[in-house]
């Protein structure tokens, strides 16, 4: 569908704010931001519905949907689709689009915060998300219930961090805790003027499958390794797990694991523990940022297995 730049008042910031449909957009400045930038280059939509390979018997979910080019495309294909949208103009532009139409019955729209809103069910999600949100609603994702696959739009950088490897200079936290859950592939790159309004970066298209099952390791631990790591990617394991604040949280959590299995505490000093556990993993020289999954999974269990725990 062709957008416009209507003709308005200037806000604020001495720009003209845009609009849709007869919807101002919120962008920045002054009032609620909902991070609203509409995809308006049709060849975009397309190639994200053939991507994510949808069936006709899909249950499809789509959080911002805006006034809805994407989803008329997704409901044009598939069972059903379930719209998650928190703007309340949009919601009823959305509803307006569809009304009167064979593909009414097929929408489900939820008014509100998909971060904050129980997870609905659904098989694929599809969705130019805000950019805002892109983190959380991943691992909201890759947390809840199962699902087939998700083809979402997201900021380059973002895209770049997810599918970075071990050695990229845009490799960390985010791209380690993702890849343990998921496989994750970069499909295309989308230019800002495909939007309306354009944002100030590129964009770029990511499919995230979950791994089925789930590895069987306790996440708030990993979490608590991986965030140690990556906040000196670049030192050596033994700089970062040595310092006088990481020998203390882990001689508090030894102590405290000690007490709730009724053992005695070892005689041996914590950051001598760290080393040996280094040393017998091999990695004594090693580095967080040229460390991949199989790496921090063998860390992590060979400190469980000493008696250090990061939670």
């Amino acid at each position: 569908m062709a957008m416009r730049r209507e003709k308005s008042t200037k806000g604020a910031g001495g720009k003209a704010p845009y609009r849709h449909l007869g919807v101002t957009l919120k962008h920045g400045g002054s009032g609620r931001d909902y991070g609203q930038h509409l995809l308006k280059n049709p060849l975009v939509t397309v190639a994200m519905v053939e991507k994510a390979a949808l069936r006709s018997t899909d249950v499809v979910c789509e959080v911002g949907p805006g006034t809805g080019n994407l989803t008329l495309k997704l409901l044009e294909t598939v069972k059903k689709v379930v719209a998650v949208e928190l703007d309340p103009r949009m919601v009823v532009e959305l509803q307006k689009r569809v009304q009167g139409t064979p593909l009414a019955p097929k929408l489900q729209i939820i008014h509100g915060d998909f971060i904050k809103t129980e997870q609905p069910f659904f098989d694929v999600m599809v969705a130019n998300i805000p950019y805002q949100i892109s983190s959380p609603l991943v691992f909201k994702l890759l947390s809840g219930p199962p699902f087939r696959c998700a083809v979402l739009m997201v900021q380059r950088e973002f895209a770049l961090r997810l599918c970075a490897k071990p050695g990229d200079e845009l490799y960390c936290r985010l791209t380690v805790n993702c890849r343990l859950l998921a496989r994750v592939d970069h499909l295309m790159k989308v230019s800002k003027n495909s939007f309306r309004p354009p944002p100030k970066v590129d964009s770029s298209v990511v499919r995230i499958e979950p791994r089925h099952p789930k590895p069987e390791i306790n996440f708030v631990e990993w979490d608590g390794l991986v965030r140690l790591c990556f906040g000196r990617k670049n030192k050596t394991l033994p700089a970062i797990f040595t310092t006088k604040l990481v020998l203390k949280m882990l001689e508090d959590n030894l102590k405290t694991h000690c007490a709730l299995q009724g053992t005695p505490v070892p005689d041996m000093p914590v950051k001598d523990i760290v080393m040996q556990v280094l040393t017998a993993a091999g990695l004594e020289e090693a580095r967080s940022s040229k460390l991949d999954i199989p790496d921090f999974l063998r860390l992590l269990a060979a400190f469980n297995a000493a008696g250090l725990h990061f939670t």
